[in-house]
């Protein structure tokens, strides 16, 4: 049975036991070792992950699969200030991909969104990141590209992707 969560940890224990285990194959073959290593400290560090929640507002969510967690996302309402959902993560564990738990977890943020009169999720996703595929196929479509300078010489070349609510 798959139930999705507030996450309750303040140490974000089970959030950086999935990053840990999805980034490198998630990002392997796109990103250096070192590049990894820098984003992993500046997004999923305790203190990170923390500032993310309580000061910018994330909503971070665990999904379980019959009480064993499998996945997990972060999302911001009114993002920029506009009726628009941001989906700042959403992880699930390799083992669990292609069983449906990734679309129910964009459902549940929708649904979510829509209670608070939102008009549509949007996300940014690496131009070379293979799970353009899933977003593709659940309704997203590239609205424009981006590079963003994340520091230490590193940018992240991507797609921001919308579907309307």
């Amino acid at each position: 049975m798959i139930e999705i969560n507030k996450n309750i940890d303040k140490n974000f224990t089970t959030v950086r036991a999935i990053a840990k285990e999805v980034w490198p194959i998630a990002y392997g073959a796109i990103l250096s070792q070192e590049q990894l290593d820098y984003m992993m400290e500046m997004m999923y560090s305790v203190p990170s992950l923390q500032k993310q929640a309580d000061e910018k507002g994330n909503r971070f969510v665990v999904v379980t699969e019959n009480k064993i967690p499998v996945g997990f996302a972060a999302y911001e309402f009114n993002y920029n200030k506009k009726p628009k959902t941001r989906v700042h993560k959403i992880y699930i564990l390799p083992a669990h991909q292609g069983n449906g738990i990734g679309k129910q977890l964009i459902d549940f943020i929708a649904n979510e969104a829509k209670q608070r009169h939102q008009k549509a999720l949007v996300l940014n996703v690496n131009k070379k990141n293979i799970a353009i595929r899933f977003y593709e196929r659940i309704g997203f479509t590239v609205i424009s590209e981006e590079v963003i300078d994340i520091g230490n010489g590193y940018v992240m070349d991507d797609y921001v992707m919308e579907i309307l609510i």
